[in-house]
């Protein structure tokens, strides 16, 4: 995929590990004990980012939380309209989800889309008490009513642009920019 032109930068690596452990401290906070707490981050960045949610929280509760991994593709509700053959991954939970409270995270909340599937692929897997949204950047633009319970950083952007976030795991580099669309 090329480079889209850069028009600045959202997060540069330490804003970024701010945010997360803002949003890690967050949810420890909001979690009243009731009900065991899980993190299931979604593919793929999402992913990355709740390991270091979790890591987070260990680091400052000392508590180990259970982590998961959600692949929604075959859940959305546009990947027919596109006439592609889905690029789908397995789905990494080896616990139950019923009774607890799940925590999705994700890199960026755009139309509700992507979290919507989440949610359907989360409720094929189980009936959690509580589910809750933690996203790193909110760009507004929503199509379906959902939102984020925690939020890193709400970005107005212009349909003609994206948020891109690069993640040492995958990118090599820590940073969000906003980036012009091809």
């Amino acid at each position: 995929m090329p480079e889209r032109k850069i028009l600045y930068t959202v997060m540069d690596k330490m804003k970024l590990s701010k945010t997360i452990k803002r949003i890690a401290s967050e949810i420890v906070e909001n979690h009243q004990e009731q009900y065991p707490l899980v993190i299931v981050g979604l593919k793929t960045r999402g992913e990355y980012i709740a390991n270091r949610i979790c890591a987070e929280i260990l680091k400052a509760e000392n508590i180990r939380l259970e982590k998961g991994v959600l692949d929604s593709t075959l859940f959305r509700d546009d990947f027919r309209v596109n006439l592609k053959v889905p690029s789908f991954s397995v789905n990494d939970m080896p616990f139950s989800i019923d009774g607890k409270k799940v925590v999705l995270v994700d890199d960026v909340i755009f139309t509700g889309r992507s979290v919507n599937a989440a949610i359907n692929a989360l409720m094929d897997r189980g009936r959690p008490k509580i589910i809750q949204f933690a996203v790193l950047i909110d760009r507004g633009f929503r199509e379906l009513p959902v939102k984020a319970d925690y939020i890193g950083e709400v970005v107005k952007t212009l349909p003609t642009q994206e948020i891109r976030v690069k993640l040492e795991e995958i990118d090599k580099e820590d940073a969000v920019y906003l980036v012009e669309k091809n």
